[in-house]
């Protein structure tokens, strides 16, 4: 029997059989309330079997059938009643105990408790139930209305793209009312984590306080988003607020799915497991990178889209150039195990890149996607997908391995009406405003335009979106900005040079600089400059306040 407790009076469980009665009165639950249908499966045992074993057993037995996925207010409301009036505890079942987990949930959400903490107690006894958080919201707002603030703009995330897009309405109407929602205390500067698992940049140098990089006269909400109501067009909060908006601009970046791959989440951090997709974690890509005296170095790359897709990469190059500077590349394999077809999306820099791989002696294995990993036995299983479809399991062995996870937008956005089909936020690439809901802008890495997720990315659209979403409002006269989807990877090839990719829409080169300056599709001493030591104060002291330095939008013709 398998009972999940969610309070001191109310556990929830799977189907259970009549010969379970005598352990959940053992366990000393006075009263069973079933929420599943007779006949809804078969072989499922009759309620009625489980009510007289249960009457026999000292116990009582009620029977509420809630249909799945179709649970009215009335159904809530009368589970509410029956968990008021039962003995206490009470051992509440259906199919897999989510419907009966889901009641609670909206009973509570009628009673006024914050939808985060109903989130967390729910998560505790292993259910997630964050796709409910609109529906929970709703039951509280039933009985009292909880929009406690508006906005002219508000903006939900507080990384690059949101707080670039709030800088950049800022600059252009300074008495604008805007606020961003994010929960953080911390602002990380991404970018710099595949330096820190090199050697090269303090992982201090990448954090600042959220508070000292909000805008002037922007309010910030310190809280996180759960779902989004555009019809009302407000933003449900996790402490059960809702926030109303005039215009709404979604950015919230995407999810780090650490617990698609088997067994990562365990052994992330030691074990000469790492990833420089993580603050705390890119310090020990160079404790083992350093310390590697021989074997075999692995690195993954997941399936598309994922941000910053040339990291997995840019951690091979500098690891290999350290073992190469160190004298120890010939006593190190090096493998490179990509979900992708290809080594790079733009042909322009693949011949450059296979040069590097060739100095390094890297072994490329295509169309492999890291599904399993066992730290402490230091091995790791692919599936292999060939040309033709067909799929083989390749295991592998390493010293140390570096981790790039399956990612997605996060589930709250997957899960509104604002997402596409694949669950990002459904934009117009060009003007990254909301097909469907046109007072709704998305940008950064949440959104379903086709550009490469990075912050250089971010940094164009914003100004896009800033000039799109006033002019909509009134506030700025002629056609729409255009964003022509320009991402940049800078590849750090070696310590000291870099292949600086500039791209757009379908792979068109986008260069910053004329080739005689600065040629990208080259590896240069200019490029690594750029990215040590000048991106770093163009993302703290322009991008994030308002100043579009060589990102001025260009206006539809």
């Amino acid at each position: 029997m398998d009972v999940h407790h969610i309070t001191r009076d109310l556990a929830v469980a799977p189907q259970i059989r009549p010969d379970d009665i005598p352990a959940v009165a053992s366990a000393g639950f006075r009263s069973i309330l079933c929420n599943r249908p007779d006949a809804e499966a078969p072989n499922q045992p009759n309620f009625r079997e489980i009510e007289r074993l249960a009457g026999e057993g000292g116990l009582v037995a009620r029977y509420l059938p809630v249909t799945s996925g179709r649970i009215t207010d009335a159904d809530v409301a009368a589970f509410e009643a029956a968990a008021d009036t039962l003995p206490k505890p009470t051992l509440a079942y259906c199919g897999t105990g989510t419907r009966s987990a889901t009641l609670w949930s909206f009973a509570e959400a009628r009673r006024g408790r914050a939808v985060a903490e109903i989130l967390a107690a729910t998560k505790a006894a292993g259910y997630d139930l964050k796709g409910a958080a609109p529906r929970m919201a709703a039951q509280a707002g039933a009985a009292k209305e909880r929009t406690e603030q508006r906005f002219a703009v508000l903006i939900v995330g507080g990384g690059a793209a949101g707080l670039a897009a709030a800088s950049s309405l800022k600059a252009r109407k300074p008495d604008l009312e805007v606020a961003v929602i994010d929960p953080a205390g911390i602002h990380y500067y991404q970018p710099g984590w595949t330096l820190v698992g090199a050697g090269v940049f303090d992982p201090a140098v990448t954090a600042r306080t959220m508070a000292s990089l909000i805008p002037d006269g922007v309010t910030w909400i310190k809280a996180a988003a759960v779902a989004f109501e555009p019809q009302r067009k407000a933003v449900m909060l996790e402490d059960g607020r809702t926030i109303g908006y005039d215009r709404l601009v979604v950015a919230p970046g995407l999810k780090l799915d650490w617990g698609g791959i088997e067994g990562l989440v365990e052994t992330l951090g030691r074990n000469g497991v790492t990833s420089n997709y993580r603050f705390d974690l890119a310090p020990y890509t160079w404790e083992l990178v350093r310390n590697l005296g021989g074997g075999r170095a692995v690195f993954t790359q997941p399936p598309m889209p994922i941000k910053c897709a040339s990291a997995p990469q840019k951690a091979m190059y500098l690891s290999a150039d350290h073992w190469r500077r160190a004298g120890r590349l010939r006593e190190i394999g090096i493998d490179l195990f990509t979900a992708t077809p290809s080594l790079f999306g733009v042909k322009e820099y693949v011949p450059p890149l296979m040069e590097y791989v060739r100095r390094y002696d890297a072994k490329l294995h295509f169309r492999h996607n890291l599904t399993r990993i066992d730290g402490s036995a230091k091995r790791a299983w692919f599936t292999c997908t060939a040309e033709d479809g067909t799929q083989s399991t390749v295991e592998t062995g390493f010293d140390m391995i570096h981790v790039v996870p399956p990612q997605q937008a996060p589930d709250f956005v997957r899960e509104s009406p604002l997402a596409d089909p694949s669950g990002w936020v459904e934009v117009d690439p060009a003007s990254l405003r909301h097909k469907r809901f046109t007072d709704v802008y998305g940008l950064g890495d949440a959104c379903s335009a086709p550009n490469a997720k990075t912050a250089a990315a971010a940094r164009k659209q914003a100004p896009v979106v800033a000039h799109n979403l006033l002019r909509d409002m009134g506030f700025i006269e002629g056609p729409d900005a255009v964003y022509d989807g320009y991402g940049s990877c800078p590849l750090t090839v070696e310590r000291g040079k870099i292949l600086l990719a500039e791209f757009g829409y379908g792979g068109k080169l986008l260069p910053s600089f004329p080739s005689w300056l600065l040629d990208g599709t080259k590896p240069s001493r200019a490029a690594w400059l750029l990215k040590e030591r000048l991106l770093p104060p163009l993302y703290w002291h322009g991008m994030l306040k308002g100043r579009e330095w060589m990102a001025k939008p260009r206006r539809a013709v």
